[in-house]
């Protein structure tokens, strides 16, 4: 089986020491990335850590696709325990660094402990250098990518940042890469934050030879010559999909349809892209680099989830505002999407949906914690009585796009995902809108025969985050084409991912989460004898929990 090469480098942030670790085995059982994060996580982190804690960790994984030339490559990955959701999460992100990662010669970079000062971490392949950067507090993700380039020559595509939100433990503070691209879900910008780490740079000339099949050329030319409408208008190409069918949350959960969605949709966000943009080695090249004439604004998207908790779930019919939002939280470090959820909850309190002005003055007060900021930084789980609004979060994890009230599989992935309510992990609205073709399509209602598909979606979606394969590869990276770059049948290569989704659950588990928390703030037909299907499916205890000798076979 195709793996990842080179050993795991952990860097003690208290003592500003490193040291390195063979961790053949674990590559070898779990390939990389995701996988190989969640297993060191899973070690390495106690069962009863809090999450600003020094006992967390921050694993930084790629896969062995990062050496390659390969559309579809350019993400890295990174594991840790989430303060939004209480439990073990990976994020992943595009962008460029993954390929500055893989030439440090290390298959991992773990960050432990917690500094005593506010600093830097450069790892190269000829050592680590610790650099105290007090100056920094405080500073924006632009203002750090400036000072690095400056000092060191060190370029955006090369470092891992956090904002004023991370250093201020928003509880869904972003990992910040290339200024714009995040490892968004879950808050891991405020563990790097609670760590005292303001950035951290990857580099060198060390990346490991790993034989990739010559079937990543043909990836490679297919990504080149789709005419996917995602080259023109990223994610945001669903947006009227989702609004005609009604997926589409709108103010704060209340509706499923948005009268001023001409506004905010693909075609409106494709008049303000001014060049292309992609991701390193990537010819699919889908990113939304925008620009607006009047104000001279510029960004990168807003895509559809973006537009949604921006635009449509607070009310907003104008895409410069959705823009500016954009911009905002790219450069304090926040999620887009629980920023944006938390401030239409807000909004609904306050009866001041469509307030843009209001919007943007709460984006800014949540990343520095300032007045009614200090209270949504916490997110909609923690503050929604408060408010006195429904609680709109699964595992505390505020609602993507996608509605499964419509979407009814959807609506189950919701419930079962073990990082909370994010569409990425099982991407089963792909298969109800439907966005595959016609014979791998379920319809939008109901839940019948969904739960064994959701089993075998969410290993799938592991064994991409092992890879690090981009989400966006549907219907290139074939099945058989997964088996030829990874050297091994596809029913093992989903078993790697199954035991992926186990290793989480169980150390979730151990943190006390169970069959409660697999819920939903709405009710669907059938959910509790499809929830069961589900753990029926995967050999779990119908009370959610993951039994011991299933357990135990999975975390050796």
């Amino acid at each position: 089986m195709l793996r990842s090469k080179g050993p795991l480098l952990s860097v003690d942030l208290e003592t500003h020491s490193a040291s390195e670790e063979n961790v053949d085995a674990v590559l070898e059982s779990f390939i990389g990335g995701r996988g190989v994060g969640t297993k060191l996580a899973f070690d390495r982190i106690p069962f009863d850590a809090d999450p600003f804690g020094p006992e967390n960790r921050l694993v930084f994984a790629t896969g062995p696709l990062q050496t390659s030339q390969m559309s579809f490559t350019g993400r890295t990955s990174v594991t840790g325990l989430s303060p939004l959701t209480n439990g073990l999460l990976s994020s992943n992100a595009g962008g460029f660094v993954s390929r500055h990662l893989a030439d440090t010669g290390y298959s991992a970079v773990e960050l432990a402990g917690e500094s005593d000062d506010l600093v830097a971490v450069h790892v190269r392949d000829d050592g680590v250098d610790v650099e105290p950067v007090p100056e920094l507090a405080g500073a924006t993700v632009p203002e750090v990518d400036a000072a690095m380039a400056e000092r060191h020559d060190i370029g955006e595509d090369q470092l891992v940042v956090v904002g004023p939100a991370g250093e201020n433990r928003v509880r869904f503070a972003s990992l910040m890469t290339s200024e714009t691209r995040a490892f968004g879900r879950g808050g891991l910008g405020a563990v790097l934050g609670a760590k005292n780490v303001k950035c951290v740079s990857f580099g060198g000339d060390s990346a490991p030879d790993i034989d990739i099949a010559p079937v990543q050329s043909e990836v490679h030319r297919d990504a080149a010559t789709s005419d996917s409408i995602m080259k023109e208008q990223g994610t945001t190409s669903v947006t009227d999909l989702a609004n005609e069918i009604g997926a589409l949350p709108t103010r704060y959960f209340e509706r499923l349809q948005f009268d001023g969605a001409e506004g905010i949709n693909g075609d409106t966000v494709a008049t303000k892209k001014y060049k292309k943009g992609t991701c390193s080695q990537c010819a699919f090249a889908c990113k939304l680099p925008t620009r607006d004439e009047a104000t001279g604004l510029e960004t990168e998207g807003p895509e559809y989830e973006t537009v949604m908790a921006f635009g449509s779930n607070p009310m907003v019919d104008d895409v410069v505002s959705v823009m500016k939002s954009n911009k905002l939280c790219d450069d304090f470090g926040m999620d887009t999407i629980s920023c944006g959820d938390v401030i239409s909850a807000y909004l609904a309190s306050e009866d001041e949906f469509g307030n843009s002005e209001l919007i943007h003055e709460l984006v800014e007060q949540i990343a520095h914690r300032e007045g009614v900021g200090d209270l949504l930084a916490e997110g909609v789980h923690r503050v929604h009585e408060a408010l006195g609004v429904e609680d709109w979060s699964v595992k505390g994890m505020e609602f993507s796009a996608h509605d499964g009230r419509k979407l009814n599989g959807q609506g189950l992935g919701f419930a079962t995902a073990n990082r909370g309510a994010d569409h990425m992990y099982s991407t089963f609205y792909a298969y109800e809108y439907p966005l595959v073709s016609g014979d791998l399509a379920f319809p939008p209602e109901g839940l019948e025969d969904k739960p064994a598909k959701l089993v075998e979606l969410e290993n799938k979606r592991a064994l991409e985050d092992c890879g690090v394969v981009c989400r966006f590869s549907r219907g290139i990276m074939t099945d058989e084409r997964f088996e030829q770059l990874f050297d091994d049948d596809f029913e093992s290569l989903l078993a790697v991912g199954g035991r992926v989704v186990e290793l989480e659950r169980y150390f979730n588990n151990e943190r006390g989460f169970d069959r409660s928390d697999d819920r939903l703030p709405y009710d669907l037909p059938g959910f509790d004898a499809a929830l069961d299907a589900y753990y029926d499916a995967r050999g779990w205890n119908r009370d959610g929990t993951v039994p011991s000798d299933v357990a135990g076979g999975t975390a050796d």
